[in-house]
């Protein structure tokens, strides 16, 4: 890998760890309104409407400011890919480290945590996004060590069709608690409404989740994993 590569994946890592702190400060900010006595399931009900549109906001914001990084890190499609990947993946890993330094927690890899709120609460254990951001890291290097070595980088069908598939499988392991119970209990026809919903929010305040299939994000992840197996051997030749 060439120097500059380098020299640009500690800026860009600086910078994503800089921003966990950030999204880190605010989450512990709303910890102390919503969750004095400490974080755990079930919800508390939904946040205020307007400070969950807030949080969607700040959500999508955040993506677009990772994106911008690796815009201007790199010139090329791929590797301003392969930056995206590598600077979300490293937030996302140096989000915890920033939460277990200041709020000693999690206590542990396997306590729940609510990942995402776009367009639904995506829940799972901590090990879960960490392990995908591993795997977005692998990926990452993956492609700036080809573009280094001056190849013609790119993902074929095939490799773009595992990693797809991979990553939709897992997002339905990270969304599927809410959904189900959003479709069991008849909530789909409301759902732009659902937070002043009060027989939906006290279906929240009663949920607490028990059961990650490990099993399902185990083949998303392998699907995942074949795919840059497949990019590696095949741009190696």
């Amino acid at each position: 890998m060439k120097k500059l590569s380098y020299s640009k994946l500690v800026v860009v890592g600086i910078f994503a760890a800089a921003m966990a702190f950030v999204e880190a400060a605010v989450v512990i900010y709303l910890r102390k309104i919503y969750y004095p006595g400490g974080f755990a399931f079930p919800l508390k009900g939904f946040v205020h409407p307007e400070i969950l549109n807030i949080e969607w906001f700040r959500e999508f914001f955040t993506i677009v400011m990772l994106a911008t990084v690796a815009i201007l890190a790199a010139k090329k499609f791929y590797e301003r890919f392969a930056y995206f990947l590598y600077s979300f993946a490293v937030w996302d890993i140096f989000y915890y480290v920033w939460l277990k330094l200041t709020l000693d927690w999690p206590a542990s890899f396997l306590m729940w945590d609510i990942l995402f709120l776009i367009p639904l609460p995506w829940i799972g254990p901590v090990l879960v996004p960490v392990l995908l951001s591993l795997t977005m890291i692998l990926l990452a290097l993956t492609i700036v060590f080809f573009c280094d070595k001056g190849k013609k980088v790119y993902l074929n069908f095939k490799e773009w069709f595992l990693l797809i598939a991979g990553s939709v499988i897992i997002l339905f392991t990270f969304m599927y608690d809410y959904g189900k119970l959003i479709i069991q209990g008849g909530f789909a026809g409301d759902f732009f409404t659902l937070t002043r919903n009060q027989e939906f929010i006290s279906a929240v305040e009663s949920f607490i989740p028990v059961y990650y299939n490990w099993l399902v994000f185990a083949f998303g992840e392998i699907l995942i994993l074949l795919g840059i197996f497949m990019f590696y051997f095949r741009m190696r030749k």
